[in-house]
């Protein structure tokens, strides 16, 4: 997949996250863990491995994930900021 489908994929279990937060935190908590899974990969991936702006931009968004969802939001993030972002890779995934 491009980077733009794994962010994509990243997008919808983030958005999965944040719809699930306050209805049912076990749910939330299980898209959240797939989605890290998604970072996890991207940063093991070889492809990515060639540039180190890349792993930057992957490792710096995961970073803001974990912050939002799990710690004290230093980065002052949203959800709807969140989804936006991975939105913008969403936009550009081609069409089969």
């Amino acid at each position: 997949m491009s980077i733009a489908e794994q962010f994509g994929n990243i997008g919808s279990e983030i958005s999965r996250t944040a719809k699930w937060a306050t209805r049912n935190p076990e749910t939330a908590q299980a898209a959240l863990y797939r989605a890290l899974d998604l970072f996890d990969l991207m940063l093991d991936d070889p492809r990515h491995r060639q540039s180190v702006a890349r792993l930057r931009e992957i490792a710096r968004a995961r970073e803001v994930v974990v912050d939002l969802f799990h710690g004290p939001n230093q980065f002052g993030s949203t959800p709807e900021a969140l989804q936006r972002y991975f939105d913008a890779y969403a936009a550009c995934r081609p069409t089969r």
